[in-house]
């Protein structure tokens, strides 16, 4: 017994040092945000986060005001939850606050790729000249044909055509977009391979359908990966998935292919040069997969949904989409050719462009942080400062602190497609929080060097996806008073949100 004690009591010293040295006993200083530490040592509110981050983070608010430091998992964060103080984070010096520490992170939990191999300037030049300008103009087209292949095959093949087809609205979006846009990045099936034209499309049809079936399986993970929670089970079973993925995308496979986007062949060079492992350069490519079609599928079912639950915006839609067919010279009609859909026809489209906008305003909840590299003074809008730790990390949830607030968006929760035009049909820029006219008033591409590089990608095929299905397809919800599903919480903070529940629909071919 006599000895028990001292055991006990060198035990328990041992567990309040190391909780010390981790932070879990950490007082506010004079002149820092409101510290508000959590239940748990160590864990702090990470298990509230988790469950419902939106929730989470306006409690918060409401108590400490929008600014305020919280302990998630032996890390403290400092949301900052004013609009007008964003520019204060974008713009610091990235010796004070640097995105790519954290990512870094993320990325290397998830994907098991370490960019520390790869020269991050480069990738950033590469993301310009292909994702953005001329280089997506050629992306375009070939996102075209793909789409075309996938959704148009049928034309003119004989059968009944006009019979109803019956799915789920957000599993159908996902496979098409996901499908169209991984065809365009990685290429089609080869000629020589397949043996002819149409075999090479039909060929494209069955394997990009194969790979979805895997994506999604692994995008279901996503959030446990980033958290790093997985059962056994779950740890067995993404492996398989990442395997399959890193095969599917290596080196040799990707060189076999025909009609590679620029993005993806040069970055291919750009690794092979700089001599990373083929290893990695094989989660290199899945890194890019998910990264450009992640988010796109689950946008475009939302889009389609907000539509067919509002047919004004519908109309308005079908209106501006046959408007910029007809001055491109072209019509759809029984027997004629496929509409050549080219990337200035969809920059015409300034209708669907805001109701996309809305979509992704209602539904895009990405939360962006920086590392903090060194002690630093944060300045608000309105004046205040605020001392923010070296080790810690900064954090903003657009969503909550922009993009649902009624006073910069009157009745945040509906959908109004028209809500991101002026009267005269034009863009509206001008949005405003307690008279002072906002930078940042809607966010779903995040902002600053973390601003998505493909977001003109993924506006692109969202927009084709559109146009091809009201120019070629009747379609509708099952249930007509079918509601708007609502949000999966546990994905806040990863992009695009997904629904709890899918939504049945039917379509056809109107010709």
């Amino acid at each position: 017994m006599g000895l028990l004690v001292p055991i006990l009591l060198a035990l328990l010293a041992s567990l309040f040092g190391g909780f010390y040295l981790l932070g879990a006993f950490r007082k506010q200083r004079p002149g820092e945000p409101p510290l508000d530490r959590g239940p748990i040592p160590w864990l702090g509110h990470v298990l509230e986060f988790r469950r419902d981050t939106a929730k989470f983070l306006e409690r918060m608010k409401q108590k400490h005001g929008d600014i305020f430091t919280v302990q998630l998992g032996g890390n403290y964060f400092t949301f900052l939850m004013d609009p007008s103080s964003f520019g204060a984070v974008f713009k610091e010096a990235r010796t004070k606050l640097d995105f790519s520490a954290f990512a870094r992170k993320l990325v290397d939990r998830v994907f098991h790729f370490n960019q520390i191999e790869h020269s991050k300037n480069q990738f950033h030049v590469t993301n310009n000249r292909h994702l953005m300008g001329d280089g997506l103009v050629l992306l375009t087209e070939s996102t075209m044909k793909n789409f075309q292949n996938l959704m148009l095959h049928s034309i003119g093949k004989g059968g009944d055509q006009k019979t109803w087809i019956e799915d789920g609205l957000f599993m159908y979006s996902y496979n098409i977009v996901f499908r169209a846009g991984y065809l365009s990045l990685f290429g089609n099936v080869s000629l020589r391979e397949a043996g002819s034209t149409e075999k090479s499309f039909e060929m494209d049809r069955i394997q990009s359908d194969e790979l979805f079936t895997e994506f999604h399986k692994f995008d279901q993970y996503f959030p446990k990966l980033a958290y790093g929670v997985q059962s056994p089970r779950e740890r067995i079973e993404i492996r398989k998935l990442l395997r399959l993925f890193w095969k599917t995308l290596s080196l040799q496979v990707v060189k076999n292919k025909e009609n590679p986007s620029d993005w993806v062949r040069e970055e291919q060079q750009t690794t092979e040069r700089q001599g990373m492992k083929e290893f990695m350069q094989e989660r290199c490519m899945f890194v890019m997969l998910w990264a450009s079609q992640g988010n796109t599928g689950p946008a475009a079912f939302w889009l389609l949904m907000y539509l067919l639950k509002n047919p004004e915006a519908m109309a308005a839609v079908r209106r501006e989409v046959d408007r910029v067919v007809t001055e491109s010279g072209q019509e759809v009609r029984r027997g004629g050719p496929i509409i050549n859909l080219t990337y200035d026809m969809i920059q015409k489209s300034l209708i669907l462009d805001s109701a996309l906008e809305e979509t992704l305003r209602l539904t895009v909840a990405p939360v962006l942080t920086r590392a903090v590299m060194e002690n630093m003074n944060l300045k608000m809008s309105d004046g205040r400062a605020y001392q923010i730790r070296q080790g810690d990390r900064i954090s903003l949830f657009p969503y909550t602190a922009v993009q649902i607030d009624s006073e910069i968006h009157p009745d945040p929760l509906s959908f109004k497609y028209d809500r991101f035009l002026n009267p005269d049909g034009s863009k509206k820029k001008d949005f405003y929080k307690n008279g002072k006219k906002l930078r940042y008033y809607t966010m779903p591409w995040g902002a600053g060097v973390s601003m998505c590089p493909g977001r003109f990608f993924a506006m692109n095929e969202l927009k084709q996806f559109v146009f091809f299905m009201i120019l070629y397809f009747d379609f509708e919800l099952k249930n007509p008073n079918e509601e708007v599903p609502d949000i999966d919480v546990k994905r806040w903070g990863f992009g695009a949100m997904q629904p709890t529940r899918d939504v049945g629909f039917r379509y056809r071919l109107r010709f």
